[in-house]
């Protein structure tokens, strides 16, 4: 579990540099698919990421709005700001949270139970499918995403790198 939250991070980190690649204007474009745009892609995934983990904790969500985050370097500034939390959380991980619940009251007033395992691999999973969505969009623009390969990055204590 902890070796995707780095992939994911990895990833993301890769991800925004491929970002400073291009206009303010294309991240900002309304897409096909997702949350619209591909900041607006970002944003969510970081927000997410911090909010369940919050949420899980008991702590409060998350409150903020994406158009106070609405450029590369804010969106960034705000991962790095979070991420503290989310990785202290994350290398805290043991077999005792596994089975934890979660109890979640929908709108509607239904009560919804989910073990903290499943939402903390709901969180890794979010975060995969929108990099894929990110991936296609990078293609539509003609440039080459970001590579998805687990392999080779030196995630595992036994890798070569």
């Amino acid at each position: 579990m902890q070796m995707f939250f780095r992939y994911n991070w990895m990833v993301r980190e890769e991800w925004y540099r491929w970002c400073e690649e291009l206009s303010e204007e294309e991240l900002l474009q309304n897409r096909t698919g997702g949350v619209g745009s591909i900041l607006h892609t970002l944003f969510h995934i970081v927000d997410v990421e911090w909010s369940w983990i919050r949420l899980i904790q008991g702590k409060p969500d998350f409150q903020e709005s994406f158009n106070n985050y609405n450029s590369l370097i804010k969106i960034q500034e705000l991962d790095a700001k979070l991420h503290v939390e989310v990785e202290r959380f994350v290398n805290n991980w043991d077999s005792t949270m596994e089975n934890r619940l979660f109890y979640d009251t929908l709108p509607d007033g239904k009560i919804i139970t989910d073990t903290w395992g499943e939402i903390v691999r709901h969180i890794i999973a979010h975060e995969i499918h929108h990099v894929g969505q990110l991936s296609i969009w990078a293609r539509e623009i003609g440039k080459k995403p970001i590579s998805a390969n687990v392999i080779g990055r030196g995630l595992s204590s036994y890798s070569n790198n």
